[in-house]
């Protein structure tokens, strides 16, 4: 049996991690600005988090949740601190895909409507709901298309509110859009939809499963705008590598046995990676080192020949360049040994390191870019 051949893939195949390096099986060393697609936060191979994953393990790997697991309620109030939400609560699942489909699903139980306004070059997930979501025609089936879904233009406010009446369910848009090109939602818009929402009785939904986890220097980037969302999903950096996801809820939506479940989500392994994670974030202020490098890495990548704009927060960082970037992208790594990201735009250039990126390695990383941009 062969593999469904569906990953275009580098010929590399790392065998080791450590920190922010991986090492391929030929003993290369590479710096990697990508993460595993904004995966690992936390970095390869830490010794806490793979302390905390095998010390469970030893003790019990699995069970549903038919029984009590007090690691969940542990998870759910260190994240409820962290992430200065104390009175949400918490459904765990299994990626970042599957927390849309429930912050989908919960927004239509809660409101009885079914209309979802989203926005263009949004990207949520290739399941049911979130590929009509994605803003793709290329993933999306015919089987996925209901027609509930809305999509406008991002940070147009006088679109917004010609779009809004009161059959709308909700608004779902990322925290940073990623694979659109890292684009930041204003304050402005964020307070607006957070207005009509009122307004209608629909339900803000911020999609956090790449910008959030610290990633933007703040543990969600949607409080850079002060503002607050009803539903809030989130995955990726969640169990840097073990698969995790889950909803925050805000406390205005009641929960009902069956309103939803999940076999595997919030498993006892699962939520050891995601309690390492915080401890991780926490312990080491991962989350102020995300906003210190990132701001200094965004500063001198406009000063670099060859860049024509640079966006994003912390370090969730497009570059567009001057050329496509898929040739760039070879050189760094190939070259240079630095693994980077793409997104839709063939121009832009994604960076979505571990958040423990210290000023040395971004230095490596200016100074190849430069280099490679000027060849």
């Amino acid at each position: 049996m062969k593999l469904f051949d569906v990953y275009p893939r580098y010929s590399i195949e790392p065998v080791k991690g450590e920190g922010v390096h991986v090492w391929d099986k030929n003993g290369t060393k590479y710096l990697d600005l990508y993460g595993g697609h904004a995966v690992i936060s936390v970095g390869h191979g830490h010794p806490h988090y793979t302390q905390r994953i095998r010390e469970q393990l030893n003790r019990l790997g699995f069970y549903s949740n038919s029984v009590i697991m007090p690691i969940q309620d542990e998870l759910a109030s260190h994240l409820g601190r962290l992430a200065d939400l104390p009175d949400y609560t918490l459904f765990l699942c299994n990626s970042g895909a599957e927390a849309n489909e429930n912050a989908l699903k919960l927004a239509s139980f809660h409101t009885g409507k079914k209309k979802v306004i989203v926005f263009e070059k949004g990207f949520h997930g290739r399941t049911s709901l979130a590929v009509e979501a994605t803003d793709s025609t290329k993933i999306e089936a015919p089987i996925n298309h209901t027609g509930n879904f809305t999509r406008l233009p991002l940070n147009d406010i006088d679109a917004l509110r010609s779009a809004f009446d009161d059959t709308v369910a909700a608004v779902m848009l990322e925290g940073i859009q990623g694979i659109g090109g890292i684009h930041v939602p204003t304050a402005e818009f964020l307070h607006e939809i957070r207005r009509l929402c009122d307004q209608y009785e629909a339900v803000m939904i911020l999609d956090e499963i790449q910008s959030g986890y610290g990633r933007s220097g703040k543990f969600f980037a949607f409080q850079h705008a002060n503002v607050q969302a009803d539903i809030i999903s989130m995955a990726k950096g969640m169990g840097n590598g073990f698969p995790i996801g889950g909803i925050l809820i805000a406390p205005h939506f009641e929960a009902s046995a069956g309103l939803l479940g999940t076999t595997f989500g919030g498993n006892h392994l699962a939520c050891a990676a995601g309690q390492a994670v915080l401890e991780i974030m926490e312990q080491e202020e991962l989350i102020a080192n995300a906003q210190e490098i990132g701001d200094d890495l965004r500063r001198e990548l406009t000063k670099i020949q060859g860049v024509v704009d640079v966006r994003g927060l912390g370090l969730m960082i497009g570059i567009d360049l001057e050329k496509e970037a898929k040739e760039i992208r070879s050189a760094l790594l190939f070259d240079h040994h630095i693994f980077t990201g793409s997104a839709s735009n063939p121009n832009t250039l994604r960076i979505l390191p571990p958040l423990s990126l210290a000023k040395s390695h971004a230095d490596q990383f200016l100074n190849s870019l430069t280099t490679v941009l000027n060849r």
